[in-house]
């Protein structure tokens, strides 16, 4: 994968969210309800042929204040739900908002750091053709990555 491509997607998604950006079947989606952030993501337009090359994953989490050291994982994911209606499928997080994390001993003066603590993510397939909705809790932020496959494809 092109790391510059999967560098700017993800720093782009805060503004992404953010702006609302404009689709035409983003009106059949409803609008959040209170105490949860609709997030849109309108991906970059590919023919059919070359979507079947990439996939999209969701990554639901939130910015935490960490020891550096153990490993974190917030204890909230991504579930798939029909829009009836419209056969359409928006995403919602679920779970809660709760962070664990191993217990290895922290040294002594270790200085806290700020990092993405993210929840269970999930892979959908590639579709610029339809807005990609999640509906999640204000506290919740939304990242995403493009993966590409490689032109190699190897047997056993």
């Amino acid at each position: 994968m092109k790391k510059s491509l999967l560098i700017l997607l993800v720093a782009s998604l805060a503004m992404a969210a953010n702006s609302a950006p404009e689709h035409p079947e983003l009106k059949a989606f409803p609008e959040a309800d209170e105490g949860q952030v609709r997030h849109v993501i309108v991906l970059p337009e590919k023919t059919r042929e070359e979507e079947v090359d990439f996939q999209l994953e969701l990554i639901p989490g939130k910015v935490m204040e960490t020891d550096g050291v153990n490993q974190m994982r917030l204890g909230v994911s991504l579930e798939s739900r029909p829009l009836k209606g419209w056969g359409y499928t928006f995403y919602e997080v679920t779970g809660k908002d709760v962070a664990m994390s191993t217990l290895v001993g922290v040294p002594p003066g270790t200085p806290k750091v700020e990092k993405f603590v993210a929840g269970k993510s999930i892979m959908i397939r590639y579709n610029s053709r339809l807005p990609v909705v999640i509906y999640a809790p204000e506290s919740i932020e939304i990242r995403y990555r493009i993966w590409e496959a490689g032109e190699e494809q190897l047997a056993e």
